[in-house]
């Protein structure tokens, strides 16, 4: 569990060492005290009475991943980066940690034991070997050739969202889609490869997905990033060629992720805030400026619709855009752009789920409501 007060003096000390003494014009002590109202304001009901959170934070709550991650910044550059050679390979998501080590297993331990003293909240479960699994990919050691596929976890698996359930017919795509993406970039070789695309067609099919969808997906996947003509004339689509398996990997590997694309927004957003803080002045914000102004223009030149998807409004997506053509298609809104988008039902779970206690618990028991009478 992340300690509250230690996690905010180290986000003081991050902010510092990273040169940003003020981030969008508020201060570190200011950022510290938002912070610490954060965490401190979490609070609960349970048997009737309010309990509130003293360690940790709320989970799910952005602040509190980034705090988490901060902390552990502190904690490998002073228990683990130190002490790796910088020839090994090391990576971090969060508290899960990975990397590489010719030193003896005892010597491993000895370092891994002493970062289980940096704080009593924070202990390492490790597990040393030459095959191991780091989040949803498998490593392995082949006589000092690191090789790598996807890694299955027996609870999730082989359950992934059903072709029978009431969603939009994207939403299966990319199921599909990220599968596929996920298959290419974590397999090594073209023989693990063809073992995991393989196995997501079996749990495509457990999951009712018909067969004849699953190879039309799989064909619109492999034309729009391989240029053979083996896959397009196939069937059954398939990569056959090693050098072709490669070529489509690197490519898969140079395009960035939403996550990456977002992490790169954000640091260029620090880097710009940074420039103007220590030269006063700088053209970058123009940029930043523009950006914002075709946001804008977004806004304005489009109509945002979003419905909520059930499968017996089939069509209803098309009738909106009918309707709005008979009547601007010829007018001077006719340049403005009508988007209709789909919106997923809600979880039931969470509609019927008590979000808030009853109100006769957050009245004060030390006012007492007073009724004055009088008559006319």
């Amino acid at each position: 569990m992340l300690p509250q007060e230690e996690s905010l003096k180290i986000l003081g000390e991050f902010l510092q060492e990273h040169h940003c003494d003020r981030v969008n014009e508020i201060s570190i002590d200011t950022i510290i005290e938002l912070g610490r109202i954060v965490l401190q304001a979490n609070v609960f009901v349970y048997g009737n009475k309010f309990y509130r959170q003293i360690i940790g934070g709320a989970m799910g709550s952005a602040f509190t991943l980034t705090l988490a991650n901060i902390f552990m910044w502190k904690w490998e550059k002073q228990t683990l980066l130190s002490k790796l050679p910088t020839h090994e390979i090391y990576g971090r998501y969060i508290d899960d940690v990975f990397f590489t080590s010719n030193d003896s297993e005892e010597k491993i331990k000895r370092i891994l034991e002493k970062a289980n003293q940096f704080h009593p909240n924070i202990k390492l479960e490790y597990h040393i070997g030459q095959n191991l699994p780091f989040l949803d990919i498998n490593l392995h050691n082949n006589n000092g050739q690191l090789l790598s596929s996807v890694y299955h976890k027996s609870a999730a698996e082989p359950a992934v969202l059903s072709f029978l359930s009431d969603h939009p017919r994207h939403v299966f795509r990319n199921v599909i889609q990220t599968a596929l993406m996920r298959a290419i970039r974590y397999s090594s070789t073209l023989e693990v490869f063809n073992i995991e695309r393989r196995t997501i067609r079996l749990m495509l099919l457990y999951n009712s997905y018909p067969s004849t969808y699953i190879n039309e997906q799989f064909q619109r996947f492999f034309m729009k990033y391989t240029s053979s003509s083996s896959s397009s004339q196939s069937l059954l689509p398939l990569i056959t060629n090693e050098q072709e398996f490669f070529g489509l990997r690197e490519k898969l590997f140079a395009q960035p992720s939403i996550k990456q694309i977002q992490m790169t927004k954000s640091a260029n957003t620090v880097e710009i805030i940074s420039n103007v803080q220590q030269n006063g002045q700088t053209t970058i914000p123009i940029t930043k400026i523009i950006v914002k102004r075709k946001n804008i223009d977004k806004f304005i030149n489009n109509i945002f619709i979003h419905c909520v998807h059930e499968s017996r409004f089939h069509g209803l997506q098309r009738h909106i855009h009918e309707i709005h053509d008979s009547f601007f298609k010829n007018t001077d809104y006719r340049n403005i752009r009508l988007i209709v988008g789909h919106r997923n039902n809600p979880n039931l779970n969470f509609q019927l789920s008590r979000k808030r206690p009853r109100s006769s618990l957050l009245k004060d028991p030390s006012k007492k409501c007073r009724y004055t009478y009088s008559n006319l």
